[in-house]
């Protein structure tokens, strides 16, 4: 995950179970907790795609579980003998061979279900050893079965770090139940059919973090670490990358911060990536293009192309998102593409542009 390349493969390889960083959790989380103490509190929140021996979330939210007031607190596993491999990290939560429950002749074919509430906490003087209240599933915990569907109806809030190459699937199932999410995606998510009018209609977002925001990820012991980011920690190997971002419905502060930018003319003047060449227009597209988001003008009321990394920092009392360039046959420019164009990306004197979005500043705010 040093580059997209990489992810990519993973997904088509299906060899895409990273286990996310607590830290990175953790740095997330915290930004909801500020903006609103009470946004979790009495509610009940899944952690599918998961596998409580060793996961981050479900340390995480155990740990936590009072301050942030929850309800309930549900975890469930996928079984071994469906995965591509067996994640032997150097410690995990807790040692079950010795628990009643355990069972030699489902523990790879049946996922597990771990749950938490309030009065398990009282009962035990450190809350992961209230986790080892767990049960085996009926089947193997696939997100797609009937039982883990009853246990996200149930769920208020679903919070996990799903399989890349079912992220699509995945984010469908959520809002399926019209459910409230929290969950790390690649950043080309962005332009996915699935995604990219959710965003636009402001019903869903980014999270605080993308890019380098999420320090890593653990993976198994016969993974690759590649990259110059890639290291070996006391949670195990871990790859870096600054291709992921979280993807959310939960209402955070940063969001609504509006960016602080020059004028159209202090850009053309100062702004290193605008300064001797102006503001372009594109050869296929009824729009001008902003190579960065600190280089978008404050005074400026036409179409603007810009990264897609822009949504890291899009402020919608500040911009409308009004399209993207061409994606899967989907049509998101919404009219600005000339349809002459033998390219559906952006391009400037004939040369492809990376993907952007387009925008337009709300004039009701003065552009600030």
């Amino acid at each position: 995950m040093a580059g997209n390349k990489n992810l990519n493969s993973a997904a088509r390889a299906k060899n895409d179970e990273f286990y996310t960083q607590y830290d990175d959790i953790q740095r997330e989380l915290n930004c909801y907790y500020i903006y609103d103490e009470n946004f979790l509190r009495d509610k009940t929140v899944l952690l599918p795609c998961d596998d409580p021996e060793w996961s981050n979330f479900t340390k995480f939210f155990a740990l936590n579980f009072e301050l942030y007031g929850l309800k309930k607190l549900i975890s469930t596993s996928y079984a071994a003998d469906k995965k591509k491999f067996i994640y032997k990290p150097m410690r995990n939560l807790f040692d079950d061979w010795d628990e009643p429950q355990f069972d030699e002749s489902k523990d790879f074919s049946h996922g597990r279900i771990y749950t938490l509430e309030q009065n398990d906490l009282g009962k035990v003087d450190y809350p992961l050893k209230a986790l080892n209240r767990w049960e085996y599933l009926e089947g193997d915990g696939d997100f797609r079965s009937a039982e883990v569907k009853k246990l996200r109806d149930e769920a208020d809030v679903i919070i996990t770090n799903p399989p890349f190459s079912m992220f699509r699937e995945f984010l469908a199932w959520i809002l399926e139940a019209n459910k409230k999410f929290l969950i790390i995606g690649n950043i080309n998510c962005i332009t996915y059919k699935e995604v990219f009018p959710l965003i636009k209609d402001n019903k869903i977002w980014l999270g605080n973090g993308m890019g380098r925001w999420i320090s890593g990820f653990l993976v198994p012991e016969d993974y690759e670490l590649y990259g110059t980011e890639a290291r070996l920690s006391e949670e195990g190997r871990i790859v870096s990358t600054n291709q992921c971002l979280w993807l959310t419905n939960l209402e955070h502060g940063k969001r609504h911060r509006p960016l602080q930018l020059m004028t159209y003319k202090d850009c053309e003047q100062f702004h290193p990536k605008i300064r001797g060449v102006g503001f372009q227009k594109y050869d296929n597209y009824d729009a001008i293009e902003v190579p960065a988001t600190d280089a978008i003008p404050r005074d400026y009321n036409g179409v603007m192309g810009v990264p897609i990394t822009f949504l890291d920092k899009y402020c919608p009392e500040q911009f409308e998102i009004i399209g993207a360039t061409e994606s899967e046959g989907t049509g998101f420019s919404n009219g600005l593409w000339h349809d002459d164009s033998k390219f559906k990306q952006a391009t400037i004197n004939g040369q492809k542009v990376y993907k952007r979005l387009f925008i337009r500043r709300r004039l009701a705010n003065g552009g600030q």
